[in-house]
């Protein structure tokens, strides 16, 4: 599971690493949040995480390698974290 930050969206994907496939992606560009109001912030990567949960639920992934990018593991990383973990996710 990769996730980027940048000033205005969040992305995440599902990478297999043998390979070289994305399996499944999601992103605030592709999928707005229910209040309407998108952003890099940690609101949103709650709600991202849980949707990004449900992806890789879809695409029969259960454990992943969490790839934060170089980020911090804190504010908005943590909570997209936490979030996929309360969907299901074992990382």
């Amino acid at each position: 599971m990769s996730v980027k930050f940048s000033n205005q969206h969040i992305y995440v994907q599902f990478v297999d690493d043998v390979t070289g496939h994305t399996l499944g992606a999601v992103s605030t560009r592709t999928q707005r949040p229910p209040e309407g109001k998108v952003g890099a912030n940690v609101a949103t990567a709650r709600w991202l995480g849980a949707v990004a949960a449900a992806k890789a639920k879809e695409v029969g992934i259960d454990r992943v390698v969490f790839d934060r990018s170089g980020a911090r593991y804190h504010g908005k990383v943590k909570a997209l974290a936490d979030a996929a973990r309360e969907g299901g996710l074992r990382f």
